[in-house]
């Protein structure tokens, strides 16, 4: 959703976004096209974008400086970074709540080789840039995240001059791909080796306005289909909506839930989930470090130890939720340990209940309702509000599938 709110700021024209998100994240990336001097209409069903044309600072805020608000969404502000850089004068893209401690270091150093103007409060929000961006070569930092390269990739093809850029320790590389995707179906090109090591991009492209349809978000799902593992249901849990064919890496959660015994059937559009003998698993998370509390969930609610690698990709996010989810399952009764870059979750099944924090990490919350499905006692959520940032009706959802008990 931010994706295609982004290239439909840059089009030409009106674009259509179907199925689209309305969480906190996707919404402050909208209020920032609309500073950018995008039109954006909700009819319900779908977003209308009436794209901007690069165009300096309206005189009436009485000031050099556009300032927006990223809110929480670290992926708004990383890639807005580049973009910004497109429209005349300076921009200011701030921050709100956990995302005025999450590093932003790593966007100055490749704006300012690619001609641009960046500068960050000691490498935190708020970031201020200026353009033009012009193009060219510069290498980029994609260990902590791929947000940033999606930005210069969205933005690189209006540049003056063709692009390339070299990347370091590219993690979660089926975001990049999705970017990629997104960028084609509004009529722009990149292109990239098979080692996600090197990207090429055209000058003089322009997207073109588009209907584009949202895909359906792996990450959030990942919890309805751990659900669908733990939940006593007298049928399969469905969930419609989801590509089986996507880039997402979160996509892997089928494997998890494969492995871990679930019973997984999918067909067309739809996905069905249904209790298995649920045994301890292991899995690889590295690329796909959002499903750690979905697993951690479907873990400890399995027989046995489960190892889950890529504890490192953790320490970046809302919180520390690598500390997060240890701390937290450990009050509701479950054994979670960390050893180096693995975590190891012992189930046993079931596990007390009791009290959590969600330290405002939506995902620590969700994860803590899904396991609720096998806790002997009630589950309490402290600071529960904070799904909307990902999922505003993730409470409604559950509530319609757990059953009449909870």
């Amino acid at each position: 959703m931010q994706r295609a709110t982004a290239c439909a700021l840059l089009a030409r024209g009106e674009s259509v976004l179907r199925s689209p998100s309305r969480s906190a994240d996707c919404l402050a990336a909208l209020q920032v096209a609309r500073g950018f001097g995008a039109g954006v209409e909700d009819r319900g069903d779908a977003i209308a974008i009436r794209g901007a044309a690069r165009i300096p600072v309206s005189a009436e805020t009485g000031q050099d400086v556009r300032r927006l608000s990223c809110g929480e969404s670290g992926l708004c502000l990383r890639m807005f970074s580049p973009i910004a850089t497109l429209f005349g004068g300076d921009t200011e893209l701030g921050a709100e709540g956990s995302l005025r401690q999450r590093s932003m270091g790593m966007i100055a150093a490749p704006l300012i080789e690619l001609g641009a103007e960046c500068r960050s409060s000691d490498g935190f929000p708020p970031v201020l840039v200026r353009g033009p961006l012009r193009g060219g070569r510069a290498k980029v930092d994609g260990r902590e995240s791929s947000q940033l390269l999606t930005g210069l990739l969205i933005a690189l093809p209006l540049a003056e001059r063709d692009s390339e850029l070299e990347v370091e320790g590219l993690s979660s590389r089926g975001y990049v791909d999705l970017t990629i995707d997104t960028m084609r179906a509004f009529g722009v090109e990149a292109e990239r080796d098979a080692g996600f090591s090197r990207f090429r991009l055209a000058s003089a492209q322009s997207y073109a306005a588009t209907e584009f349809q949202v895909e359906g978000d792996w990450s959030g799902a990942a919890f309805l289909l751990v659900a669908g593992a733990m939940a006593a249901r007298e049928s399969p849990l469905e969930v419609v909506g989801l590509d089986v064919e996507s880039s997402q890496p979160d996509r892997a959660i089928l494997e998890a839930l494969r492995s871990a015994g679930a019973i997984v059937e999918s067909e067309g559009g739809s996905l069905r989930v249904a209790q298995g003998r649920l045994e301890a698993f292991g899995f690889d998370a590295t690329d796909c470090p959002d499903l750690f509390p979905p697993l951690v969930a479907l873990a400890a609610s399995c027989e046995g130890e489960t190892k889950i690698e890529g504890v490192g990709r953790l320490r970046g996010k809302e919180t520390d939720r690598a500390a997060a989810l240890s701390e937290e399952f450990g009050a509701l009764g479950a054994a979670v340990r960390i050893e180096g870059d693995d975590m190891f979750v012992v189930g046993r099944g079931r596990i007390p209940g009791g009290r959590v924090d969600s330290r405002g990490d939506h995902r620590i919350a969700m994860a803590a309702a899904i396991a609720s499905l096998r806790c002997a006692g009630p589950v309490e959520i402290a600071g529960s509000e904070c799904v909307a940032k990902s999922w505003p009706g993730f409470f409604a959802d559950f509530a319609a599938i757990a059953g009449p008990s909870r």
